[in-house]
């Protein structure tokens, strides 16, 4: 997800004096155009952030453990979106820019490790009102300057006044240390508008491959200790509020008994003290 540009100044009435009224209307439509597509890209984001905190929601309450350390997102600005349709050749309208350009909406999560991001990745892609564009596993196949991360182009609907909106999302799912990485990288390569020395691009390879060997080292230790605490826990006692809430679903069973059984006392007397017809 690039860094986006801060949002351009509408016209002033000495702009619109000098430029044609064809102009002026052109820019007009052009900007209501942009504020729609910006919205609707900025409602995506916010359906997969909530998908996304229910995930989290789910783990550390069912499994307590949370596989999600952040997550960030963002929608191109204009100036963005008109610059890579310009480069790609697209036309500047609505329906050609959201089919030509699919990564205006993008929303990055940063998981643990290597295989929280296939969970996660494949906990919400296969959520019903996910449709799957497009995957690429650049974690088992790395692009040759040493990226990794999973990118997944999905489509999911938009609920507006006027019916839903199918609009893409572009997901990129990484560990830490990909992300540290990757973060880097950006730098560099907009410090030195992407000219790197040569001699730099290979001290960024071997720094992935560095990358790569402590994510696999961080989850070989988390693998252990994990299984040590499996084990350990299997024989011992339930923990508190475990042990809690059996207490309370004993109380709660002994509590309905009694109060069936005053139930039946009270049928059994009224029936005693009912005369005979």
């Amino acid at each position: 997800m690039d860094v986006e540009d801060p949002p351009p100044k509408r016209l002033s009435l000495g702009d619109e004096q000098r430029l044609n009224p064809e102009m002026v209307a052109f820019a007009r439509q052009l900007r209501r155009d942009f504020e729609f597509i910006g919205m609707q890209h900025e409602f995506a984001i916010e359906e997969m952030l909530t998908k996304v905190s229910i995930l989290r929601k789910e783990f550390l309450r069912l499994e307590r453990y949370n596989p999600i350390e952040h997550v960030t997102s963002r929608v191109k600005s204009p100036g963005s979106i008109l610059r890579k349709a310009a480069r790609l050749g697209i036309a500047p309208t609505p329906g050609e820019i959201t089919a030509g350009i699919k990564d205006i909406a993008g929303v990055r999560i940063t998981c643990s490790f290597i295989s929280d991001t296939y969970r996660v990745l494949e906990a919400l892609t296969s959520q019903d009102d996910v449709r799957v564009v497009q995957i690429k596993d650049y974690i088992a196949e790395p692009k040759p300057n040493g990226y990794k991360s999973l990118h997944a182009l999905v489509e999911i609907p938009v609920f507006l006044s006027t019916g839903p909106i199918p609009v893409t999302v572009e997901l990129q799912v990484r560990t830490i240390a990909m992300d540290f990485w990757a973060s880097l990288e950006h730098k560099i390569f907009y410090k030195y508008e992407g000219a790197v020395p040569p001699g730099l691009v290979a001290s960024l390879t071997d720094a992935a491959k560095v990358s790569e060997l402590l994510d696999q080292h961080m989850e070989q230790l988390y693998s252990e200790v994990r299984d040590t605490v499996h084990v350990d826990a299997s024989g011992d006692e339930l923990e508190v509020d475990e042990r809690m809430l059996l207490r309370l679903w004993d109380a709660a069973r002994a509590e309905t008994e009694t109060t069936a059984k005053r139930r039946e006392r009270r049928d059994d007397q009224g029936a005693k003290q009912r005369p005979e017809r």
